[in-house]
């Protein structure tokens, strides 16, 4: 499936996103699944989340500001997910920082997310090397992070992505990477992680390789379409979701891809 085509199933489709994500990101993952065309649901608490994961068309899970329930949260929704075959994608933010961060990130990983998004150094580190990122900050090169990416896919029969000025998407078998987007992205607080958000919405439509793709070629031509009208990062983060919203299939070109 064309990114053009996901796009279409996307508007056709809203699909249901359940987010459970961090609370710097809460507002513009919202925002910016619901710009894209498909309709988020911020529920976190143990209580209910085995009740509503089932029933939505893809679980994002975001680790950036964990606490013991909502780690239990996060167990909770993605066991509920994976047994009513719902698709889940896990985003191990900064999981390499502390010890407790890194045995949650290796704990959501084994209920066998069916995408795992992050920076490069993120990516390395998950896979068993060692990257050299600070916090929620990469240190490392998208290009450096492939083979680890591609090692990790393969091992636990997932997508992996990696964000950067040229993503890196792979299945280990697969690869794909996407151009295009602004400079000021990574300038926006928590805009990597509504990333994770849209591509659980296509996940919901989609098989999980080419969802993956068509949401990261979807954020990078609304970044370039927002890049235009924007002064700095607060400009850019009001013209972005203006950009994903006006955003029509026919604008996700196919040469934005390279696969390989």
């Amino acid at each position: 499936m064309t990114p053009n085509k996901a796009f279409e199933a996307l508007r056709a489709k809203v699909p249901l996103v359940h987010c459970i994500t961090n609370y710097v990101a809460m507002n513009i993952a919202a925002n910016v699944t619901l710009a894209a065309g498909a309709s988020p649901a911020m529920i976190h608490a143990p209580e209910e989340v085995e009740d509503f994961a089932p029933i939505a068309g893809a679980l994002t899970i975001n680790i950036g500001t964990l606490s013991n329930p909502w780690v239990e949260s996060m167990k909770v929704a993605a066991g509920a997910a994976q047994a009513a075959s719902v698709p889940w994608v896990l985003d191990p933010v900064a999981h390499f920082a502390t010890p407790y961060r890194a045995n949650v990130a290796l704990g959501l990983l084994a209920l066998k997310p069916n995408v795992v998004r992050g920076n490069a150094s993120e990516i390395i580190a998950l896979g068993g090397g060692a990257g050299s990122g600070k916090g929620a900050d990469s240190g490392d090169s998208v290009k450096g992070a492939q083979s680890s990416a591609v090692d990790l896919a393969a091992r636990q029969g997932c997508i992996v992505a990696v964000s950067g000025p040229v993503d890196f998407i792979t299945d280990g078998t697969r690869s794909a990477s996407i151009t295009g987007g602004s400079e000021i992205m990574p300038k926006v607080t928590a805009l990597g992680c509504s990333l994770t958000a849209l591509v659980g919405a296509y996940t919901a439509v989609a098989p999980s390789l080419e969802a993956t793709v068509a949401a990261f070629v979807h954020f990078a031509a609304a970044g370039e379409r927002a890049a235009i009208h924007a002064n700095g990062p607060g400009s850019f983060s009001v013209a972005f979701l203006d950009a994903l919203s006006e955003l029509q299939p026919g604008d996700l070109a196919e040469a934005r891809v390279a696969w390989h």
